[in-house]
């Protein structure tokens, strides 16, 4: 009779702490699964690869992380019925070794997740480091090679100038005043190109000048381009080693917690 009220009153609980460790085990295994398929092909000597592997597990950690203790909640859970149990009916069932139960394999796993988060953290701040100076490096390039390639463009810039004047210094005043009133010279244009008819010698002179200027402006703008894109670089690898370096220590901090205590109150009972 005793015995069908205590496991008519255990019957609830017991159904609880099975949900809760199946629930534990699929959302642990889940996000661990999630994690290694998202990260094929597994590239471990490319940097990016590391940068993206450590990112993915950082964004994904505390998934297995609530995993692990809600299967340990429902492992307690039903420790404590059987332990009341045993007490109730005055029995006592073989102890298995620490090793043998599930629960040690659940704080050993968390345990070495705390691990792989204390190394994430070192490794994902010199990916990045690393990262950036490859920016640079490249940012750098391509500013050189835009520079080489605006430097083409202000020489033709310049020629195809040199070759306008020399034509509009073969024309007379009535062409130019024509040119003038369609539009397709300016007053200040036309008295410069009677100022060459003069003194010829005065125009490789102001297209060196001009020359000099358009150098200037490309010379500012590739700056300017190489200066926004390295500080938007700077920003974002800021963003990302914090982030990630955070949250891979407070996930390091959180398993380590849950698996090492787990483990000294295992061998304690």
């Amino acid at each position: 009779m005793t015995s069908k009220k205590l496991s008519s009153h255990r019957s609830l609980p017991v159904q609880i702490a099975r949900i809760l460790k199946i629930a534990g085990l699929v959302i642990t295994l889940a996000a661990l699964f999630d994690i290694l398929i998202l990260s094929i092909p597994y590239q471990m000597g490319d940097r990016q690869w590391q940068i993206d592997f450590v990112t993915s597990i950082v964004d994904r950690g505390i998934v297995p992380l609530v995993g692990i203790v809600i299967f340990l909640t429902g492992y307690g859970l039903d420790s404590g019925l059987d332990r009341g149990m045993e007490s109730a009916l005055e029995g006592r069932s073989e102890r298995r070794a620490i090793w043998q139960t599930p629960r040690f394999w659940a704080l050993a796993l968390s345990s070495l997740l705390g691990l792989v988060y204390v190394l994430a953290f070192p490794l994902h701040l010199y990916n990045v480091g690393q990262s950036n100076q490859a920016a640079l490096e490249e940012v750098n390039e391509q500013g050189e090679a835009a520079e080489t390639q605006l430097s083409d463009q202000v020489t033709q810039e310049v020629e195809a100038r040199r070759q306008q004047i020399s034509q509009l210094m073969t024309a007379n005043e009535d062409q130019l005043n024509q040119l003038i009133s369609g539009s397709q010279l300016t007053q200040e244009q036309a008295d410069k190109i009677k100022a060459f008819k003069a003194k010829p010698d005065s125009v490789e002179p102001f297209l060196a000048q001009q020359e000099e200027e358009l150098r200037k402006q490309v010379k500012t703008q590739i700056e300017l381009r190489k200066k926004t894109a390295l500080e938007a670089r700077k920003t974002e690898d800021l963003k990302s080693g914090l982030r990630i370096g955070i949250g891979s220590l407070l996930l390091a901090i959180g398993f380590i917690t849950v698996g090492w205590s787990g483990l000294r109150n295992l061998r304690q009972q």
